[in-house]
């Protein structure tokens, strides 16, 4: 990796209106949430809106500081935010492997970083190791923590229309419900 290597903010769409979303890869919620981004952008419009992930760990969910760092490692890579993408979506559809019991037991317990990283690497079609290794690489995840404490996040999902948190949005909305929001 080049010694100039930059995240790639995880941006899809160039409307004027910004709808910023907090999200755990390892969360369901989230997860639901993730899975209804495309069809919002599509539904609200690229020239209308914005659509911003911001990764927000949790520490109940175990492996999201590892899942985090690997998103972000993808995000460095030549076409960074699809390769993002990727991961976050093979993490959405092998959720299991990605977590633990009750958040304490089970046999992912026994799975060690490395480990976790091939399943991402087989799961999206990403090769992101070496980019993970990236010593620096914690500056692009502090600067998603950075940004989710400046803005008192303290769960995820959390939804931001325009900079303002929105409480009235959730995962288990419809998408047409986050599309009336913004038009």
């Amino acid at each position: 990796m080049a010694d100039q290597w930059h995240g790639d903010p995880l941006v899809w769409g160039h409307g004027p209106r910004l709808f910023e979303i907090f999200l755990e890869p390892t969360c369901p919620f989230s997860v639901k949430t993730f899975n209804k981004l495309d069809d919002f952008l599509s539904q609200a419009g690229e020239d209308s809106v914005r659509v911003q992930i911001w990764l927000h760990s949790q520490p109940w969910h175990l492996f999201s500081g590892i899942v985090i760092r690997a998103i972000i490692a993808a995000s460095t890579l030549e076409d960074g935010k699809a390769n993002a993408h990727r991961v976050m979506a093979a993490v959405g559809k092998h959720r299991d492997e990605f977590v633990f019991e009750n958040h304490c037991s089970g046999p992912n317990r026994r799975i060690t970083p490395d480990e976790l990283l091939q399943k991402l690497e087989d799961y999206s079609g990403v090769a992101l190791t070496a980019a993970f290794d990236t010593p620096d690489l914690e500056r692009e995840t502090k600067r998603h923590a950075r940004y989710s404490r400046q803005n008192g996040i303290h769960g995820s999902p959390t939804f931001m229309v325009d900079g303002l948190i929105d409480p009235g949005m959730g995962s288990g909305d419809d998408v047409s419900e986050w599309v009336k929001r913004f038009h």
